[in-house]
């Protein structure tokens, strides 16, 4: 009987893992996200994507700065690692930074519900070059997920599951726009 009920309740997690990849999937479709950046590993904490061809590192910060404001975000803090690295004689072999987005008006319900959210706050994007698949230094952007990182707090609240999802949805969004270089 044991064994019966451990079978049913893989098999109920997986088909909800399965409904979720869908969901997300359609979520990002119905969102203006294009199909390349709509297969979201729900077993990841990091989102990435590669830079698109042609679009070069100032194209994309410039992207960054100017969507992330148009969709009421702020950027308090950037972070040149590679910068730091260098100035301790590291050579970071390529981009190495991270840009803080924050807003509060998708945020807000999740630090109400669980202020220890805070340590995951604000939220990072990660611009940076390593060897794609042909072995050619490649330009790419990375996203903490704010759905993984809610998965470490102690029952987090509807409302704070909403909220994560629709931070990350945005944030994904705007490293679609900044990986074509839009304005």
């Amino acid at each position: 009987m044991r064994v019966k009920f451990i079978f049913l309740c893989i098999f109920l997690l997986l088909t909800a893992c399965k409904s979720t990849d869908l969901q997300t999937s359609a979520r990002a479709d119905s969102g203006g996200i294009s199909k390349e950046v709509s297969n979201i590993s729900l077993n990841s904490a990091i989102y990435e994507v590669a830079v698109n061809d042609g679009v070069s590192y100032q194209d994309v910060v410039d992207s960054l700065k100017s969507v992330s404001e148009g969709m009421n975000f702020v950027n308090p803090a950037n972070f040149p690692i590679g910068d730091h690295m260098r100035l301790r004689g590291i050579d970071p072999q390529g981009v190495k930074e991270v840009h803080s987005f924050c807003n509060l008006s998708m945020g807000t319900e999740i630090i109400l519900d669980h202020p220890e959210f805070l340590v995951f706050a604000p939220c990072r994007i990660a611009l940076y070059e390593k060897l794609d698949a042909n072995k050619k230094p490649k330009l790419f952007i990375g996203l903490a997920r704010p759905t993984c990182d809610l998965k470490s707090i102690k029952n987090p609240t509807e409302r704070a599951h909403k909220s994560a999802q629709q931070l990350e949805d945005a944030l994904i969004q705007l490293m679609d726009k900044a990986r074509r270089g839009d304005i």
